[in-house]
């Protein structure tokens, strides 16, 4: 009787309240049309999703030099979240909700999925590497602060700690996209992705892509790190930050709009590999 109730008070006559079936829209909406990429873009838009966190490490590392307070650097950081956002490009942990769902809906296949992370990762990395090159051409100053702050990461010793760290470093960037989803208020965007850029790199939370930057920043600027050491580190928190946003926000995500999942795939075209018309 409530869910009758529910559906008479709702704009439509979906099996969710009217807010949740909008954004379940935007999201399949938006996973499907990333997927349905060529490779080309993919590349593309990865590489500049590489250089605009780069602009966010860029101002962390300006405040972070000058204060030494990480917390104020996290606020800073956000503007190459914000940056990204508005330039649609997008980073391989920002591709943890949208894509996921749009695959469970059956708007895409899991081989285009893996396309997507891959291309989105790699792409991610070769644009961030090149750009924090020439920010420590730019600011060979902050080699000291750069290479504390990689330090951090690949001498913490592989424990508990440094799991929850990434688990909740990439739960929190899908959170985050999952909060761009939530709403057509683009001031409401750009606070919600502030808050995730401050979360991240305020609380110097192990993100792949983020922190991956802050090494290849200290490795130009001739501190005592090596490739092999990032890659060490970089294996295990490519992983559990896929747990955090996959299992914490993405996998819930998913079971709250269950109803709407169905629907989907029961009306879903037998080839996903098909481009939407």
């Amino acid at each position: 009787m409530s869910e009758e109730r529910r559906r008479e008070l709702g704009e439509t006559d979906a099996p969710v309240e009217d807010e949740l079936k909008q954004s379940y829209d935007r999201t399949t909406g938006e996973g499907a049309e990333r997927l349905h990429r060529t490779f080309r873009n993919i590349l593309v838009t990865g590489v500049f999703g590489g250089f605009e966190v780069g602009l966010g490490i860029m101002a962390y590392l300006a405040v972070l030099h000058a204060t030494g307070d990480h917390l104020l650097a996290g606020l800073a950081f956000s503007v190459g979240l914000i940056a990204l956002m508005l330039a649609h490009s997008e980073l391989f942990t920002e591709n943890f909700l949208m894509p996921v769902a749009a695959v469970v809906a059956r708007e895409g296949s899991i081989g285009q999925l893996a396309k997507l992370w891959g291309g989105t990762l790699l792409a991610n990395l070769a644009g961030g590497w090149v750009f924090m090159w020439i920010v420590m051409q730019a600011f060979p100053q902050w080699a000291a602060t750069v290479s504390t702050s990689a330090h951090h990461f690949v001498d913490a010793p592989f424990s508990l700690q440094v799991v929850a760290l990434a688990v909740l470093g990439g739960s929190t960037i899908t959170l985050m996209s999952r909060m761009q989803q939530g709403t057509d208020d683009d001031v409401a965007r750009i606070v919600a992705t502030a808050i995730g850029g401050f979360l991240l790199a305020g609380l110097q939370l192990f993100h792949s892509i983020l922190d991956s930057l802050l090494i290849f920043a200290a490795i130009h600027s001739g501190a005592d790190i090596g490739y092999g050491r990032w890659l060490v580190w970089f294996a295990y928190t490519v992983v559990f930050n896929m747990l955090g946003g996959i299992v914490l926000v993405t996998l819930l995500r998913l079971v709250r709009t269950k109803e709407l999942l169905r629907q989907s795939r029961a009306e879903a075209p037998r080839n996903p590999e098909a481009p939407h018309g």
